[in-house]
């Protein structure tokens, strides 16, 4: 068991080292982006919405900012690195060593949702420029940005395993993660959308996540049950990463 700790650690500080030495690639962009939409929907859009769920539409949108920039962060650090791993060969010589699969799988996801935690946290400090908000719940808040930087992680993984070129690790993030984000409540709430349109959104997981963290951040949720979200998210890490397992396991798609 020490030698798989060892295993972890080893993986897990080099995927860090990894984003943290080129910070101003992995880092820097998804903040000057945020700070973009800070600037655009707080300073021109959001003076003209006026309010959003009763609150300030500034106060409203920025916990969706935070959790957009968690999760492109955590996703797209493990689909390139471990990408990256597969495409160099190198994955082989993890795969024949003694290391558990479950060692490897936690050492790159740990990597990208510690990289999603740092860019929200970032991300969350810039919001501070703009708006004045007090917590509402710091533990509804942790759990919800934790799992959520952990699920896309394991996702990012996933991609990264069937991935045969680097254009395709871009694949997901353009045509699945960024329609998902945008429609599910980063910049609106739920209840002002009809009937039809408000019941298909709640088949958007994405949903539950930012509206949990939103909850923690100012108390509203938008008609979604925080116990509900969580069960979702909890749901989806576990059969994510039994799967992740079993591509490792079975070595399917680790061959180029």
């Amino acid at each position: 068991m020490a030698s798989q700790w060892v295993a972890f650690q080893t993986i897990l500080f080099r995927e860090i080292r990894r984003f943290m030495r080129i910070w101003p690639q992995t880092l820097l962009p998804p903040v000057i982006t945020i700070s973009l939409y800070f600037l655009i929907f707080g300073s021109v859009i959001g003076s003209r919405i006026g309010t959003m769920g009763g609150f300030d539409y500034m106060t409203f949108v920025v916990p969706g900012l935070v959790m957009m920039a968690v999760i492109n962060s955590s996703f797209t650090n493990v689909a390139f690195s471990f990408f990256s791993t597969k495409f160099q060969k190198s994955i082989e010589e993890l795969l024949v060593s003694p290391v558990a699969s479950w060692v490897i799988l936690a050492g790159y996801v740990m990597g990208g949702t510690v990289r999603g935690l740092i860019t929200g946290a970032i991300v969350m400090a810039l919001s501070l420029f703009f708006v004045e908000f007090k917590i509402h719940n710091v533990l509804i808040m942790m759990m919800a940005v934790f799992m959520t930087a952990l699920l896309f992680a394991l996702a990012g993984f996933i991609n990264g395993v069937f991935a045969k070129k680097f254009d395709d690790v871009s694949i997901i993030p353009t045509f699945v993660l960024t329609p998902l984000t945008y429609l599910g409540g980063v910049f609106y709430s739920v209840d002002i959308l009809p009937t039809l349109w408000r019941e298909l959104s709640f088949l958007n997981p994405i949903l539950y996540q930012v509206n949990a963290f939103r909850y923690g951040i100012i108390g509203e949720a938008s008609g979604i049950n925080v116990t509900m979200a969580f069960l979702v998210m909890a749901f989806a890490i576990v059969a994510l990463a039994a799967y992740s397992i079993h591509l490792l396991k079975t070595g399917k798609g680790l061959r180029t």
